[in-house]
């Protein structure tokens, strides 16, 4: 039996990259994983198929995670479905791209565009929250992993709207894990840096990923499947008195 076999797991932004790797990674120990998609449905099932095939159950739903309405509705078909939910991650995030050379400096964005990175970070994470809180205050037990990012606390290359996004996230996480603590109920943070390959950074050049490699002393560029264990271990009985921390998972680039 695996670690999470009697858990229902739901992972928003997971048809591609992290999400994915992440959904999988519940399934190999055999949890019920909830994959949500946007757009690429295609995309959504072969990771359903892929989560059955490691021995976990799954389905995906489409939401815009963004939209209140959207989110209800798949949080009510969750529970209808399976009567509760266990473990939350919200991992969809406003697609960015990073490549250092074609950024917006600062004077060169408008409100409009943190606007759009808040939206995809914490508007949704809040709308998430906020449907499954219900249940897991009910269930008494609960834990709630946000994927951040490790710029928030070494902005190395200024991403100004999207890591402002991310440490909106930080501090919105820190605040729900103090009220809900008393009712069971986990929230944590992982902050990983580059990732690689993923769709935000494909156009990431070669040599700042070389850059990157040369400060970090485990001399890499994380893959999806690097970011999974840490979220795992989040959501286990492993770490059932943390709560309200952010894990860098970075190979050392950031060290608190």
């Amino acid at each position: 039996m695996g670690k999470f076999s009697d858990k229902v797991v739901l992972v928003t932004g997971s048809s591609r990259g992290i999400g994915a790797s992440i959904a999988k990674a519940f399934a190999g120990e055999g949890a019920t994983v909830i994959v949500n998609y946007l757009q690429n449905q295609t995309a959504a099932e072969e990771v359903v198929a892929n989560c059955v095939k490691l021995g976990g159950d799954s389905w995906a739903i489409q939401a815009d995670v963004t939209s209140e309405s959207d989110v209800k509705s798949m949080v009510e078909e969750i529970l209808l479905e399976m009567g509760k939910i266990d473990v939350v991650v919200n991992n969809a995030f406003k697609p960015y791209t990073f490549d250092p050379d074609n950024r917006k400096l600062a004077h060169e964005l408008t409100w409009g565009d943190y606007e759009e990175q808040i939206n995809g970070a914490v508007k949704s994470t809040h709308h998430v929250c906020q449907a499954a809180l219900k249940a897991m205050k009910k269930q008494t037990g609960g834990s709630i992993i946000n994927i951040v990012s490790n710029l928030v606390a070494n902005p190395i290359i200024p991403y100004h709207e999207y890591t402002t996004a991310k440490s909106a996230l930080v501090g919105y996480s820190r605040n729900l894990a103090a009220e809900v603590g008393s009712f069971g109920v986990r929230v944590n943070c992982v902050a990983p840096g580059l990732v690689y390959p993923t769709t935000a950074s494909q156009h990431t050049k070669e040599e700042v990923k070389e850059m990157l490699i040369s400060q970090t002393p485990l001399r890499k560029i994380a893959k999806p499947d690097d970011i999974a264990g840490p979220v795992l271990f989040l959501a286990s009985d492993w770490s059932r008195f943390m709560t309200g921390q952010t894990l860098y998972v970075d190979g050392g680039l950031v060290m608190k």
